[in-house]
């Protein structure tokens, strides 16, 4: 399994550290961390080596149907992972393209699954992971 490198965008702190910390310490991931749409956006367009996009869909200014939208038309193979509370975010996300849809609050298994399901050798995405 090669090293992948993971992004998380997520306005909250509490829980873009809980999400970093897990997948950097528990799963070994090379992880970036945003706090707000416009800079994830600009590190995105610059630099190709980010292999998994975990984007929150209600950030402020710049939010993560803005950024999977132009991740997509940027990279359509690029993986991205919206997240939200609102369940109905799940449409609108899919519909720009995300792999997988995180319904919060979710617990670690729900994000060590996600991963998981892009990550490990000769295993095909499902991208149907959803906690409800």
């Amino acid at each position: 399994m090669r090293n992948v490198k993971i992004a998380v965008v997520e306005s909250d702190g509490t829980v873009r550290d809980f999400i970093v910390n897990l997948l950097t310490y528990c799963v070994n991931r090379h992880v970036l961390s945003f706090e707000e749409g416009q800079s994830a956006w600009a590190y995105f367009k610059e630099h190709d080596d980010v292999d998994i996009i975990i984007l929150e869909v209600g950030l402020p200014g710049m939010n993560g149907l803005d950024i999977l939208g132009r991740v997509k038309e940027l990279d359509p193979e690029k993986i991205c992972v919206a997240m939200s509370a609102n369940p109905e975010d799940e449409v609108a996300a899919r519909n720009l393209g995300a792999d997988a849809f995180l319904a919060k609050p979710f617990d670690m298994d729900d994000l060590f699954s996600v991963v998981q399901s892009f990550v490990a050798e000769d295993n095909k995405p499902s991208g149907d992971i959803t906690k409800k």
